[in-house]
């Protein structure tokens, strides 16, 4: 990957990357990991980019699909419970302890849930998430309401 394409067309991203990316990992280790591979894949993909949409909701996808790939490999993982560490502690990625919280109970989201919030975070459109997600935009209306209500249930202790 070229310096000049990382800085011009990745970097003024790189929040959008981040945020979805901190959002599908539990350790600084695996972010650096989804993170790099999201870049790359960004990268790779740069030709097939049809200026259908903007570049931003291209970025979205392709970290998406990343992470969601990444998350379902790492489910195949055999887990073993001698090496079980408590992750809460271990990606605490923001000073903001209120963040930590919000990011906590957005991991307790289920995947597609977790990228609707995280798009609707960024304050995209409804009509836009729904193109990238692939649904209408009063599908995400409904599923950003119940959402909200979940996250709440979450932050206030009702749900574990």
């Amino acid at each position: 990957m070229s310096n000049d394409f990382y800085i011009t067309s990745i970097l003024p991203h790189a929040g959008i990357i981040i945020k979805i990316c901190r959002a599908y990992t539990d350790s600084q280790e695996d972010f650096e990991d989804y993170y790099q591979e999201a870049c790359l894949q960004i990268w790779k993909s740069k030709n097939a980019f049809q200026e259908k949409s903007k570049w931003s909701t291209w970025i979205y996808r392709i970290t998406l699909n990343v992470c969601l790939t990444l998350v379902k490999k790492n489910k195949k993982k055999e887990y073993d419970l001698k090496y079980h560490v408590d992750k809460s502690e271990e990606n605490k990625a923001f000073e903001n302890e209120n963040l930590n919280l919000l990011y906590d109970a957005i991991k307790k989201l289920s995947e597609l849930d977790r990228a609707i919030i995280l798009l609707h975070l960024e304050e995209n459109p409804y009509k836009e998430i729904a193109e990238i997600i692939g649904t209408s935009a009063n599908n995400i209306a409904v599923r950003i309401n119940r959402i909200k209500k979940q996250l709440k249930d979450l932050l206030d202790g009702k749900i574990n």
